[in-house]
């Protein structure tokens, strides 16, 4: 049972759904996010856990969630990224919420390009322990090192604001400045943390943004961030219209006992309540 705690469902018609992205190629350590979906999938069965979430929401009941499979990532990246595209524009035609399991960070880039063409303006919620701004590199603009770069000066996002950073760089800070964009560094970080938003958001959720301790199945460890709780409360303390989630980087090769993979459930989990209950 690989369901979300029994949330699934079969349906034509939805109002959530999941998609994996099985992509690590854009990965400049090592691989392994690939498979991220898989695990999280297995991570979700209703064996384990119940589809109830801690804002008293029960998915099984208060919404229509569904699985729609995996994206097809053979060929080229830029194949691939037009097929990540058009693929979440379908999902965002039927007025539904797509919540993408990654995959390295470098997916969350076309997948943001679905969602500008809907909402203009967006903004962007990105927890990370890396800003994720470098022009470049080793050469590589479309590397899962970069998503944001190519976003903000696209002026896909309106707003850009990145939670759990503790490993900027001189390039990405001065590339965070031109663009506006907010960066709660975790030497900062400080609870309770209540964050608004005036447009549509956009949530992007890098696993590494946890600590190793909470999410040890990640390529990059960055000692100094956040617990799993305090991610919890950071969304659930959301004053947002939130209309789509990204969790990427869970790297299951590099936790055998699943802890990562079980916390980016909680993170999807936690986020849908809080979607129901915004709009209720």
């Amino acid at each position: 049972m690989t369901d979300f705690g029994g949330a699934l469902k079969k349906s034509q018609e939805y109002e959530m759904a999941i998609i994996g992205v099985s992509f690590d190629e854009k990965s400049c350590y090592l691989r392994g996010a690939s498979k991220g979906p898989e695990a999280i999938r297995e991570a979700s069965t209703g064996k384990a856990i119940n589809p109830w979430t801690e804002l008293a929401v029960n998915l099984e009941e208060e919404t229509v969630l569904v699985d729609q499979g995996d994206i097809d990532v053979s060929g080229d990246f830029k194949d691939v990224f037009s097929r990540i595209e058009e693929s979440i524009s379908e999902i965002l035609e039927k007025e539904a919420i797509p919540i993408v399991l990654g995959g390295d960070h470098s997916v969350s880039y076309p997948v943001v390009r679905a969602f500008s063409r809907k909402f203009k303006p967006l903004d962007i919620l990105h927890f990370d322990a890396h800003p994720d701004l470098y022009e470049e590199l080793r050469g590589d603009r479309y590397s899962h090192a970069c998503p944001f770069a190519r976003i903000m000066e696209e002026g896909l996002a309106q707003n850009l604001v990145q939670v759990g950073v503790r490993a900027a760089t001189g390039q990405q800070r001065e590339k965070a400045l031109k663009h506006g964009v907010r960066i709660i560094e975790m030497k900062d970080f400080k609870e309770p943390m209540v964050l608004d938003f005036s447009n549509p958001l956009y949530i992007s959720f890098d696993m590494d943004a946890l600590d190793p301790a909470f999410a040890p199945g990640v390529s990059h460890h960055e000692s100094g961030g956040l617990t799993t709780r305090q991610a919890i409360n950071v969304i659930h303390a959301l004053n947002a219209r939130i209309v789509g989630l990204d969790v990427v980087e869970v790297n299951p090769e590099r936790d055998m006992a699943g802890i990562t993979a079980a916390a980016a459930v909680k993170i999807i989990k936690e986020t849908a309540g809080k979607i129901i209950v915004s709009k209720r």
